[in-house]
């Protein structure tokens, strides 16, 4: 019996994140929040959590996810590249984007 097994992709600052095809970003109109549908769950990302997933658009690098979010923060790249980058590889291992 043949085993496949799923390397683990490691996110890297050059990384091109994309939400998985069957990951969708939708607004919520009763309840007023974006939700993230995937086929058996859905999550409801906090402003910071959707900001980063609204630049998960393959174009972007990891990189510029981090400017992108620097300039709309006010804050250094440094102090917040660690937290997109935790971030990216979270939803990366739960199979809802791709690096």
């Amino acid at each position: 019996m043949m085993e496949s097994h799923r390397q683990r992709a490691i996110v890297s600052d050059q990384s091109r994140p994309l939400l998985k095809r069957y990951a969708r970003l939708q607004y919520d109109p009763v309840r007023s929040a974006w939700a993230l549908l995937s086929p058996e769950k859905v999550f409801w990302p906090d402003e910071v959590s959707l900001d980063i997933l609204k630049l998960c658009d393959g174009r972007h690098t990891v990189l510029q996810i981090v400017a992108e979010l620097a300039g709309q923060y006010d804050a250094a790249g440094e102090d917040i590249a660690p937290d997109v980058e935790e971030f990216l590889q979270e939803w990366s291992d739960r199979f809802l984007v791709t690096l």
